[in-house]
């Protein structure tokens, strides 16, 4: 049965800012009011026009708080929780319409009504924003769904479990249509954790062509094309093929388009990809290590990231907890690390920049918090600007403008 979630009330209310007036009738007065120690007018925008808002994705119970709405000040880093919403089990990653009027999640899970499957939720944001109505569930198709992007008026979305992809047609009302899923064959030397495929990416490329599926398992990245609500192969197959072991996990394109940067979980290396947007392959440039080179400890590579300027890119380590940073050269796409920065908490899954591109967020699984860092945009590097959110288990953020 479907039904609309309730929401917490708003813990913080925000205070208007007092405008002051100061008249300088005063013959032969030339001072200024700044000289004077004054204000002449208060000249700052509301509040509510510096922040920006995003939802967090979660490891949660079925009748938990499991996504949540928080504020970000870009200009310092802080943050402030809207609204907590209850929206199933396991809502771990989260996509937006372009239009930002439905939320879409992955419940990660390995059974949804009686069957091997996780399942995908629909919602609509609604009052004013700041409420979540859930508008239908389908199942993912396989066990463990543990990613979701929007392609081409199509969800899709990766099955870690199932080793397979699969994509909903969108409704004209925002629910989500039949799935259908591609199976993924291969396997690789790990026998832990690459007995089988392992989906745990899809994403279309920047023009939309094509689509690609990260499979940690397969040590591959399998290419598609979305038509008609279906995933359907592309020629080759296969994309890209990694070391064997090394695990893909996560893509991310450049903005040019030209390149792509493809993370690996099982040996914590970074690959710089040259994109060949005519045929969808990709051919390596450049592979180097994520880990500092003293590091002798078990590091498990989350996500990845592009500066949204090209100029620089970022990874969060798991084990290392910290968030790695590259500079890319101009013309070839090669990386040049920067920076290792600590997250300030344990286990780093997801992380996101803002759109301002001043401020980098990370979500710290196992330490239940979201740590706020400052980008230098002209040399990439990080600073904390000391604000954190404790949030439980969180793993996916995803910004609401």
């Amino acid at each position: 049965m479907l039904k609309q979630f309730n929401l917490n009330p708003r813990k913080l209310v925000h205070k208007p800012v007092l405008a002051f007036a100061v008249v300088l009738a005063l013959a032969g007065c030339n001072q200024t009011a700044e000289q004077q120690g004054t204000v002449a007018t208060e000249t700052s925008e509301p509040e509510t026009m510096k922040t920006t808002m995003f939802y967090v994705g979660t490891y949660a119970k079925p009748d938990a708080e499991s996504i949540y709405l928080y504020s970000l000040d870009p200009e310092t880093g802080e943050l402030t929780r809207e609204k907590g919403f209850k929206a199933g089990e396991n809502p771990s990653y989260l996509a937006l319409n372009d239009a930002g009027k439905y939320l879409y999640a992955v419940n990660e899970t390995q059974e949804f009504e009686g069957k091997k499957s996780g399942a995908v939720s629909a919602f609509e944001i609604a009052g004013d924003g700041k409420e979540l109505k859930l508008l239908n569930q389908m199942p993912s198709e396989g066990g463990a769904p543990c990613y979701i992007a929007i392609a081409d008026n199509t969800v899709l979305v990766a099955n870690y479990s199932g080793g397979n992809v699969a994509a909903l047609p969108l409704q004209d009302n925002g629910q989500l249509g039949q799935p259908n899923a591609v199976q993924h064959k291969g396997a690789g030397p790990n026998q832990e954790r690459q007995e089988g495929p392992h989906a745990h990416y899809i994403a279309p490329a920047p023009d939309g062509t094509y689509t690609f599926a990260v499979d940690l398992g397969a040590d591959k990245v399998f290419g598609y094309k979305v038509q008609d609500g279906k995933l359907v192969q592309h020629t080759p197959a296969v994309a890209y093929t990694s070391e064997p072991g090394s695990g893909p996990r996560h893509m991310a394109f450049h903005p040019n388009g030209q390149y792509a940067y493809l993370l690996h979980e099982l040996n914590a290396t970074m690959t710089a990809l040259a994109y060949d947007a005519g045929k969808g392959t990709f051919s390596e440039i450049q592979t180097i290590t994520t880990s500092p080179a003293d590091f002798d400890g078990n590091n498990y590579p989350a996500a990845v990231k592009v500066s949204p300027d090209g100029k620089f890119l970022y990874g969060s380590n798991r084990g290392h907890n910290s968030i790695v940073v590259y500079a890319i050269e101009e013309g070839t796409g090669k990386m040049e690390l920067v920076q290792h920065m600590s997250t300030g908490g344990d286990w780093p899954r997801d992380f996101v920049i803002d759109p301002t591109g001043n401020i980098l967020l990370v979500a710290n699984e196992r330490s239940n918090n979201i740590t706020s860092f400052k980008i230098d945009k002209a040399t990439g590097k990080l600073t904390a600007t000391g604000h954190e959110a404790q949030v439980q288990k969180p793993v996916n953020i995803v910004f609401k403008d």
